[in-house]
């Protein structure tokens, strides 16, 4: 059995939840996790310019999020690890669940508050 560093672990921890960091991302995961997508599909539902979703999707196929398959011209993106990412995201919504508001209201995380959006 080998030990693995806990340093090492946790800055590849850091890198995997970086990768789902941003809501873009998490939006396009949704969205794979249903079925795949064409880049122009993801744009058209998503309302982002392509470079920005191509941008995104670049982020997620680095961490070997998602990976493509061609048909012809065109290049379907989908799920590299559709059932580990179902349970991290089911794992994600519990712990969510379990923290009630405390996440969204986090001062440095947090989605920001009504009187930062007037």
């Amino acid at each position: 059995m080998q030990v693995r560093d806990p340093i090492t672990v946790s800055k590849a921890a850091a890198c995997l939840f970086n990768g789902f960091s941003d809501p873009t991302r998490m939006a396009i995961i949704g969205m794979l996790l249903i079925e795949e997508q064409r880049v122009v599909d993801l744009t058209q539902r998503l309302g982002l310019a392509q470079s920005t979703v191509s941008g995104h999707l670049a982020c997620l196929r680095d961490c070997d999020l998602i990976s493509t398959r061609s048909v012809g011209r065109a290049t379907f993106y989908r799920l590299a690890h559709p059932e580990d990412t179902h349970r991290l995201l089911d794992a994600a919504e519990q712990l969510l669940a379990a923290t009630g508001d405390a996440v969204p209201l986090c001062a440095t995380y947090g989605l920001p508050s009504r009187k930062d959006l007037a």
